[in-house]
């Protein structure tokens, strides 16, 4: 009776109550009675109250674990079991989640404080605090995560988060398509994350963090298999702490109101690549060019950062800059095995970062005088001074790289669908617009003019004969009465062009690709 109140089995109650207020609010939307400026007194105590009991909760488990020793990997129930495999409903609660679990709802709780006063009245209030609480739920699930598939779910919420919250103000055209690019650019994460789930599953046979990353599990693993399994982790967490070449989308993101930029890209999700890191230290200590990866992303992340914001000229830019290169050289530290001070360096700097970013609206008004120039040792140097204003160019690399093919391969599912599907079930690609109900009921009657009456059936057996007898008409209308045998020969002229244009599609590079990544896949 006693374990049952031990406060670490209550864990997995500190990334729910964040999402209740979430979903309060959102039934409250619904509902009609939190709405406007009267609703928001209830949306700030519900997510205020919520998020301050996840950080009470945290830390009287952290005084627990400083006062006690208990079992740090908490199962609360089996998620997923498919013999042998299983997903398990698992936190953890080691060192490293309780320190990362105290500093994201101390954060979020900070952030929700300011964001009372800042948005007050305005149209989105409710919508703002309940995709908020909707991320702070997703960061503590990320961070106290028992294993990667459960990390995978806080992932993909912080991921839905963010892309809302950058659309805030969907009025914007530019809003609605940075979050959009910044959402497709994630979307490359994601499946590494996956990938690096489905590898792990196949070759150690179990996600939880203490099977996955324990040396005996390792040791047994080739370095074919832990390289691959390695590298799909760490592409999930360049691209979500946004590490060249993946950088561009982070900029965009600063689209949203500055309390989301400051607890999603100043001080907690840019940091969840880092955590995934150090989370996976002993996987990455077994193979040297996952060291190196890290360290030669890092450095190059840090020093385009570094570079890049030199030459920006309003503060959420120079600051998000800013937070590329400290990020870039955290990674360095991993790189070089310093993983404690990569621990402290993360810790230290999402704090100083969310100082900074909410206090970047007053500090904005204090201006009295224009922004300063670039640095006079970067001035002469033409080129790199370029080549900095230009962000390296790396937005338009990776609009050629990311979104063109993106925007394409929509354009071949649209023709796919045109020219594929729709034949198939019969839909017509026209689409008849009808703008009164004497229109509605004209077509109505053309349609029923065109058909050839069948007398209705009775009961369940008197409806299969009506359907059959349909089509031995509509068999009859096309096939056999049509011209003497027209209808057929028309009919085969049809799938042969449908063939053809199924071959056709099929045919394009892309798929191809596709095709021999999917063979390696399988083969692997």
């Amino acid at each position: 009776m006693n374990q049952l109140f031990a406060p670490e089995l209550w864990i997995g109650v500190v990334p729910l109550l964040p999402l209740l207020a979430a979903f309060w609010i959102a039934v409250g939307q619904v509902g009609g009675w939190n709405r406007g400026e009267s609703g928001e007194r209830e949306t700030r105590q519900v997510t205020t109250v919520t998020t301050a009991l996840a950080l009470l909760l945290l830390l009287v488990i952290d005084m627990r674990a400083l006062l006690t020793d208990f079992e740090s990997q908490i199962v609360v129930a089996q998620w997923l079991v498919s013999s042998p495999f299983r997903i398990l409903l698992s936190f953890t609660a080691d060192t490293l989640g309780l320190l990362m679990g105290t500093l994201v709802a101390t954060i979020s709780l900070i952030t929700l404080r300011f964001s009372v006063n800042y948005l007050h009245r305005e149209v989105g209030y409710q919508r703002f605090f309940m995709l908020l609480s909707l991320f702070t739920s997703a960061m503590l699930l990320i961070v106290l995560a028992g294993n990667p598939g459960l990390l995978f779910v806080g992932w993909e919420m912080a991921g839905i988060s963010s892309y809302l919250l950058i659309a805030y103000n969907y009025s914007r055209e530019p809003a609605t398509k940075n979050a959009t690019y910044a959402l497709v650019a994630n979307r490359l994460g994601d499946a590494g994350l996956l990938a690096g789930i489905f590898f792990a599953t196949l070759w150690v046979g179990s996600i939880e963090w203490p099977d996955l990353l324990q040396s005996e599990a390792l040791e047994q693993l080739s370095g074919l298999h832990l390289g691959l399994i390695g590298a799909a982790f760490l592409l999930a967490a360049f691209v979500k702490s946004a590490q060249v070449p993946f950088s561009p989308w982070i900029s965009r993101a600063l689209e949203g109101p500055t309390p989301s930029s400051a607890i999603f890209y100043g001080s907690l999700m840019v940091h969840a690549g880092v955590y995934l890191v150090i989370r996976l230290q002993p996987l990455i200590e077994q193979s040297q060019p996952l060291s190196l990866l890290l360290f030669l992303v890092g450095g190059t992340t840090a020093l385009y950062g570094y570079l890049t914001g030199l030459v920006q000229t309003d503060v959420k830019s120079a600051l998000i800059f800013s937070t590329l290169t400290q990020v870039g050289l955290m990674f360095v530290s991993c790189g070089l095995g310093w993983y404690d001070l990569a621990t402290a360096y993360l810790l230290l700097h999402a704090i100083w970062r969310s100082w900074q970013f909410l206090t970047a609206p007053s500090f904005m008004h204090q201006m009295d005088q224009p922004t300063r120039p670039a640095h006079h040792w970067l001035r002469p140097l033409q080129r790199l001074y370029a080549a900095a204003m230009n962000r390296f160019w790396l937005d338009s690399l990776s609009h050629w790289l990311l979104i063109r093919p993106t925007q394409r391969l929509a354009k071949d599912l649209h023709i796919f669908d045109a020219d594929v599907v729709r034949p198939i079930i019969g839909v017509s690609n026209k689409i008849h617009s009808i703008s009164s109900l004497e229109a509605w009921e004209k077509q109505s009657c053309e349609i029923e003019s065109s058909r050839t009456d069948v007398p209705p059936g009775s009961g369940l057996f008197g409806a299969l004969l009506q359907h059959l007898a349909d089509g031995f008409v509509w068999i009859e209308q096309h096939l056999i009465l049509k011209g003497g045998g027209e209808g057929l020969i028309d009919t085969i002229k049809a799938w042969g062009t449908f063939i053809t244009r199924v071959e056709q599609q099929l045919s394009m590079p892309r798929y191809l690709l596709l095709m021999i990544m999917a063979t390696f896949v399988v083969i692997l």
